[in-house]
């Protein structure tokens, strides 16, 4: 009897650390806490979620071994520089560059193809229902000529969400919104990704990829995001042909040109 009632006490103190994990790692991760700052002591997190120091303690091991935490000797527990904060960093950093935008898309091709197919495979209703939301929330705001960029990454993010694996949600997350050219927030913004021409193009794009992930065909939904991010590289290269011509344009009428406008 004694034995199963240590079995219990085990099992328990599993899942209050677990919840301690998820907990703190969610608040890191949403940047709650920046990098090199230090977490509440062992004794006031024992307060606030509401476990002994020991499950405390179990969790800021956890933590420590994933990298997210680093514990000092007699100073504390501190929050370290993890992949996301990395990848949100460089995010941040991109600068109007288009050579950036290229690159950023390149990485967004490598997440999202096999993000769109598994969505296919392993999306609920519910989960589609919100990618289908999200394309016609894109579709309301391209029909009363607001900024559709929010929608735009809403489309991607709950394809993400989809694949049920939470690596995609995080990363894609980690790059963010930025990443969406059509909007004025974004550094790759032009007057051309505004036209109601070019975003019903992108309309049709997210159509294909959506039709593919309804209709559960992965190689389907995976040659759709393809070709729309494929897309998107060809328009940005379109731009730095233009600043050439541009360029070439001005040079032969003796005029310094303006490079950093002009359609994509």
């Amino acid at each position: 009897m004694s034995e199963v009632f240590g079995t219990v006490r085990v099992e328990r103190r599993a899942k209050l650390s677990d919840s301690v994990v998820q907990a703190l790692r969610a608040q890191i991760i949403a940047g709650d806490f920046s990098v090199g700052e230090k977490l509440p002591t062992e004794t006031r997190m024992s307060e606030i979620f509401g476990v002994s120091r020991t499950v405390v303690r179990e969790a800021v091991a956890i933590l420590s071994a994933d990298g997210l935490v680093e514990a000092r000797h007699g100073a504390g527990v501190f929050v370290r520089m993890n992949p996301q904060h990395k990848i949100a960093s460089i995010a941040a950093d991109v600068g109007d560059r288009i050579s950036q935008a290229i690159n950023v898309l390149e990485v967004r091709m490598g997440l999202e193809i096999e993000s769109a197919g598994l969505a296919a495979e392993r999306s609920n209703a519910s989960q589609v229902a919100r990618i289908q939301e999200a394309f016609f929330e894109f579709d309301r705001l391209i029909q009363r000529g607001e900024q559709t960029g929010k929608a735009d990454f809403a489309f991607h993010r709950e394809i993400a969400a989809a694949t049920n694996n939470p690596f995609y949600l995080d990363i894609l997350d980690a790059l963010g919104d930025r990443t969406i050219p059509c909007d004025r927030t974004s550094p790759w913004y032009s007057v051309e990704v505004l036209s109601p021409e070019y975003l019903m193009g992108l309309q049709r794009e997210h159509l294909a990829i959506l039709q593919a992930i309804s209709t559960r065909d992965p190689q389907g939904a995976r040659d759709a995001m393809r070709r729309h991010l494929f897309a998107a590289q060809q328009r940005y290269r379109r731009r730095l042909t233009y600043q050439q011509e541009s360029y070439a344009a001005a040079a032969a009428a003796h005029l310094v040109p303006d490079t950093a406008s002009g359609p994509s």
